[in-house]
C-alpha cells in the first residue's frame, strides 16, 4: 500500500503560489534596479551638464547658450526628482513582494509539515499492521506445531 496524501493538490497549489510570489519579487527587484540605473544616468547627465555650463560661462559663451544649458539642467533636476519618487515607489513594491513571498513560504511550509505528519502516521500504521500480520503468522505456526 502506497501513501497518498488527501490534500496533495493543496500542497501543490501552495508550492505554485510560492513560485509565483518568487517571480513577482524577482520582477519587482528588476524594476527597482532599472529605476536606480535610470536615476544614476540622470545624476551623471546633470553633473556633465553642470560642468558644461561652468565651462560655457568661463569661456564667455553667448547668454542664450548659457540659458539653454541652465534650462536643460533645471529639466534634469525635475526628472531626477520624479525618478527619486519612482525609485521609492519601486522600493516599497519590493518590500511588499518580499512580505507576500514570506507569507506564501510560511503557508507552504505549514502544508508540507501536515503532509509529513500524515505520511509519518501512515508509515507507523503500516508498520503496526505488518507487525500484527507477522504476529498472527507466528501464532498460526505455533498452533500448527502444537497439534
Amino acid at each position: 500500500m502506497r501513501f497518498q496524501y488527501a490534500f496533495q493538490k493543496i500542497v501543490d497549489l501552495k508550492g505554485n503560489e510560492k513560485t509565483q510570489a518568487e517571480w513577482m519579487l524577482s520582477s519587482a527587484i528588476g524594476k527597482l534596479q532599472a529605476e536606480e540605473k535610470s536615476l544614476g544616468e540622470l545624476l551623471h547627465n546633470r553633473e556633465r551638464m553642470a560642468s558644461e555650463l561652468q565651462e560655457a560661462a568661463e569661456r564667455r559663451a553667448p547668454v542664450s547658450k548659457i540659458q539653454e544649458f541652465q534650462m536643460y539642467v533645471e529639466h534634469l533636476e525635475q526628472c531626477i526628482e520624479k525618478k527619486h519618487s519612482d525609485v521609492q515607489q519601486a522600493s516599497v513594491n519590493v518590500h511588499m513582494k518580499k512580505k507576500h513571498l514570506s507569507h506564501k513560504m510560511l503557508d507552504e511550509k505549514v502544508w508540507l509539515k501536515a503532509r509529513d505528519k500524515a505520511k509519518s502516521s501512515f508509515q507507523q500504521s503500516m508498520l503496526l499492521r505488518e507487525q500484527s500480520e507477522l504476529d498472527e503468522m507466528a501464532t498460526v505456526r505455533f498452533a500448527m506445531k502444537a497439534k
